[in-house]
């Protein structure tokens, strides 16, 4: 499997979950509409890429179970995210019901919108290591109130790479009548997403990870009752178009001037790599893999896990508590000494060490993980 993509074979690659990593068939697909796209720019930007747009989001949609104008391409989930925090009418007092988990960059979006608004961003306090979907259920929605007007949350998180219970979430918000809005980053491609039966108001997810989509490609759905209210980012030709397409919402949304969008165009040729390759069952594997090294990973570091080992939260990542006297000079060490590519990650004082397990990777990277850490723990003051 490792053949099959571009990675550098001397270095032993264990984040997945930051940017992904492309296939050489996929990305040879992205070079060939960004060939034609070069052939003749005005034809490409016009028609050839505006039709094979629409195969690629018929794709997509039915990948991950919604209808194909519900969606939008995005470039990441922050862009789309930022989209609709900044089209929320807020107001002073409102608040915005999160986690103590959340990805940095959607921490500070929030953060942004509320000093000039006056409402309150609330993270719930989730306690580690996470014991049941009970308790975690218990500790988020003690934090609900009469003012809460907005429920944003993780569906995987980045720096704990714990699955929330997203359907629950969504099903007691639905009944309270209350906007919920889920990151789905670490979503598509890596556990299953069906949208019509989570029933959220907003997702969003990347296809550039676990999708294996080169990168810049990510999606929007916005339900159908709720798309007048999320204003473009960047206002353009899809606002008051003199022609317009079957939804207002991919007019205002999808074409925001020249770029070149030849990634959201691979999404068949992602979804026809996982077919010849067999990726529900790569996926298995690396989920087992995951779930027979975690605890093997958390003793070698003297530390624990973060959940139970049961695939209900664990997908095909997974992180653990270290205590380093320098987390930066610890993530340098493993990648310019043993060439590991891999996170350590930041929560509030916590740090911790995220492995991604992919089809690219067997137990000889594990293996090298776990004797690069017995050697780091002998021979430098980097590892309490």
């Amino acid at each position: 499997m490792k053949e099959k993509f571009l990675l550098d074979p001397a270095t032993t690659y264990l984040n997945h979950g930051s940017f992904g990593a492309c296939p050489k068939d996929i990305f040879e697909d992205y070079q060939y509409w960004q060939r034609k796209l070069e052939e003749n720019p005005v034809q490409f930007i016009t028609k050839l890429g505006q039709q094979q747009l629409d195969v690629s989001r018929r794709a997509l949609a039915d990948y991950i179970r919604c209808d194909e104008q519900d969606i939008v391409f995005m470039p990441n989930p922050t862009t789309a995210l930022n989209t609709v925090i900044n089209s929320l009418n807020l107001q002073k007092g409102d608040e915005i019901l999160s986690t103590n988990q959340e990805y940095g960059a959607l921490d500070r979006t929030w953060k942004f919108h509320c000093e000039k608004t006056g409402a309150k961003y609330v993270h719930a306090q989730i306690s580690l290591p996470l014991v049941s979907k009970e308790k975690f259920l218990e500790e988020f929605f003690a934090a609900l109130n009469p003012r809460t007007k907005v429920i944003f949350f993780s569906h995987i998180t980045s720096s704990t790479a714990l699955i929330f219970p997203a359907q629950e979430i969504c099903d007691k918000a639905r009944s309270l009548g209350i906007l919920t809005i889920v990151d789905g980053a670490h979503v598509p491609g890596h556990i299953e997403l069906d949208i019509n039966r989570l029933n959220p108001d907003i997702y969003t997810g990347a296809n550039h990870k676990w999708l294996l989509a080169p990168k810049g490609n990510s999606f929007l759905y916005v339900r159908r009752a709720l798309q007048h209210a999320i204003e473009p980012l960047i206002v353009s030709w899809g606002y008051d178009a003199i022609v317009t397409g079957p939804s207002q919402f991919q007019d205002y949304h999808q074409y925001n001037g020249t770029r070149d969008f030849s990634a959201y165009l691979t999404i068949p040729a992602c979804l026809r790599f996982f077919k010849e390759n067999n990726w529900e069952a790569e996926k298995k594997k690396c989920n087992d893999q995951l779930l027979h090294y975690y605890p093997i990973l958390a003793n070698e570091l003297e530390s624990s896990m973060l959940c139970p080992l049961d695939a209900a939260y664990l997908g095909q990542i997974c992180s653990i508590p270290i205590e380093t006297t320098n987390a930066e000079q610890l993530k340098n060490t493993l990648y310019e000494k043993f060439h590991i590519e891999i996170p350590i990650m930041q929560l509030g004082a916590k740090q911790l060490l995220r492995v991604s397990f992919q089809a690219y990777n067997d137990e000889k990277d594990i293996e090298h993980l776990i004797n690069a850490i017995r050697e780091i723990k002998k021979s430098a003051n980097l590892l309490n």
